[in-house]
């Protein structure tokens, strides 16, 4: 894979792996068949390795801690904070106490003395974000921290925050069916060096070609409650994934390629961060590197999958009202 460049300091090879997936977020996993997989992940060159303390409310740190046992030093590590599942619902919360609190949650769950990259997972518009990205900042100084980002964060508060402390990344969703960041954050991130990380650049594996009804999803897969995959909303949202999956035979590659490749067109200071629990996967998304699409093939991408064209929101409402837009 080739390097990329996010923000002034870190060099990474353009895809990294989100490990999300294996906290049960889309059925069941096997913890040490998921500790085996990262490891081979990076042994793949592989290097962003992203979790948060939310995935499986800790379990997602300590399952990374366990694998990256003998090679941290090969990684950059990537985690987040700021949204508590507790058993009323998810509490967002930024506030400069909390920051502490949960990053010292998060060292000791990965077994680690330093987080590469820190994100706030959701901005509390409860609290100033110049507070906390300030309590974030001084993790950097005491050096529990070397970089820090914001998850889909809005334009204004991505200004605020930066004047406070250099933002290094943002990571917000994007794919063919998630376009929703073009109009704004993604040439704000150009304009301010900042590197923006993609989460789910496989529209939560709907772009892979493989799931095309919800019959075949785990009855406790999150995608059971997001309005993108209802009965009604897929069936349309199919249409989509067909002229993807056309395309991609006739240019010899995979729907899932031929989607990643779509993102990484999008600029060269974007890392998307597939999950998966196959190994095969990996191996078939890091080959989407060598694909480089053609004006004509990006325009015809467009003209399939439109600004607006996806039938449902991205999240269920009570998850959407955490988006900081």
């Amino acid at each position: 894979m080739k390097i990329r460049k996010i923000g002034k300091f870190i060099e990474t090879p353009e895809i990294g792996y989100g490990c999300m997936g294996l906290s049960g977020i889309y059925g069941p996993a096997d913890d040490e068949k998921s500790i085996d997989l990262i490891r081979k992940v990076v042994d793949l060159g592989i290097t962003m390795i992203d979790s948060a303390d939310a995935y499986g409310n800790g379990h997602n740190e300590e399952l990374v801690g366990k694998a990256l046992k003998g090679i941290r030093e090969r990684v950059l590590l990537c985690t987040k904070f700021g949204q508590q599942r507790k058993p009323e619902g998810t509490i967002i919360c930024g506030t400069p106490e909390y920051v502490r609190e949960a990053c010292e949650a998060s060292l000791k769950r990965l077994g680690v003395d330093h987080i590469d990259l820190y994100y706030q997972h959701r901005v509390d518009k409860t609290v100033p974000i110049e507070e906390t990205v300030g309590a974030m900042a001084e993790l950097v100084k005491q050096g529990k921290v070397r970089y820090l980002g914001l998850s889909e964060v809005s334009v204004a508060n991505l200004i605020r925050a930066h004047k406070v402390h250099t933002i290094t990344a943002v990571q917000s969703e994007l794919s063919l069916w998630s376009r929703q960041d073009e109009k704004d954050i993604l040439p704000m991130c150009a304009d301010l060096g900042i590197g923006y990380v993609a989460y789910s650049p496989l529209g939560r594996g709907f772009l892979t070609g493989n799931v095309d009804s919800r019959a075949g999803l785990d009855p406790k897969d999150t995608r059971q409650s997001h309005p993108r995959f209802s009965n009604e909303n897929i069936v349309h949202n199919n249409r989509m994934s067909e002229q993807i999956k056309a395309m991609a035979k006739g240019k010899g590659v995979t729907p899932a390629q031929l989607s990643l490749a779509w993102v990484l067109h999008q600029g060269e200071n974007i890392i998307p961060i597939p999950g998966t629990k196959n190994i095969a996967r990996v191996i078939e998304n890091i080959a989407a590197s060598q694909i480089v699409l053609s004006a004509d093939e990006l325009k015809l991408l467009d003209e399939i999958a439109p600004v607006g064209s996806v039938k449902g929101e991205r999240y269920p409402e009570g998850n959407l009202a955490h988006i900081d837009r």
